[in-house]
């Protein structure tokens, strides 16, 4: 890797909002290390190398300790700080929680959850020393609301909200920034991995992830505190989420998200 260039980290970069932010990444001159468990991202390295940028890949599983230290170790290898990183791994399983597989709803939090934790106190620990930084933590528009048949996933980007909160205001004075980005409905594997495709949420309306990548993207370099990021119809879902009462959000939650077929 060229060091005059400075090195941003994408996790879930195969596919989606975390390709398109590692594409934008790209374009303004920085180096890259994508961590992703698809094997589509050789390909996404192979492309985006043609602009110029050196790309490290990691194919890690982000549920363990130690998939998520092989993202680490590469974004620090030679003794590299991170000027920027990306943390948009994250998985959903839709449903009934009674009906989840068990092993199903632990990897929504090992990744959405364990893993965000985890990496972001490593990279941040090395920034902060650095006196500069920025991290992008993806977390949803319905970290606002109950989530009635995606019960755990919901819960999971409520934490990740609240903690991406947190750490932003310990980090005031520092040099290094923290913005959280709320996508709402978005054109993306996530409901078909997620058994949602027989849902209105999974039928409904979905945003451009180039959209919600070039406005997470901008809120990232200005230092925003959060972005909902998309069209008019996430902001208004992130607004509802917030102000509606809480009964009032999950039962509408509940009929979005609950399964056509079955129970």
């Amino acid at each position: 890797m060229n060091d005059v260039r400075p090195l941003a980290v994408v996790t879930g970069a195969s596919r989606g909002i975390g390709r398109e932010l590692a594409a934008l990444f790209a374009a303004d001159g920085y180096d890259l290390v994508l961590a992703a468990r698809s094997e589509e991202l050789d390909v996404v390295a192979a492309e985006l190398e043609k602009s110029g940028a050196s790309v490290t890949t990691v194919h890690a599983d982000l549920r363990t300790e130690a998939g998520v230290r092989a993202v680490y170790e590469a974004a620090t290898a030679g003794g590299r700080t991170p000027a920027a990183a990306a943390l948009d791994a994250g998985v959903g399983v839709g449903g009934a929680f009674v009906d989840a597989d068990v092993d199903d709803l632990l990897s929504v939090v090992d990744v959405n959850v364990r893993s965000t934790v985890h990496l972001a106190r490593l990279v941040l620990a090395d920034m902060v020393r650095a006196g500069s930084g920025r991290m992008l933590i993806v977390s949803s528009v319905v970290s606002t609301m109950p989530g009635p048949y995606q019960a755990v996933y919901n819960a999971s980007k409520a934490f990740v909200q609240s903690f991406a909160d947190g750490i932003r205001r310990e980090l005031d004075g520092t040099g290094v920034t923290v913005t959280s980005m709320l996508p709402g409905a978005t054109d993306t594997h996530f409901f078909a991995r997620a058994g949602m495709l027989d849902t209105l949420l999974g039928k409904g309306p979905k945003d451009d992830p180039a959209r919600v990548a070039r406005d997470g993207y901008a809120a990232l370099v200005r230092g925003d505190r959060k972005v909902v990021a998309g069209s008019a119809l996430a902001k208004s879902m992130a607004a509802f989420g917030s102000a509606a009462p809480e009964a009032v959000t999950s039962a509408v939650h509940r009929v979005l998200a609950k399964p056509r077929s079955g129970r």
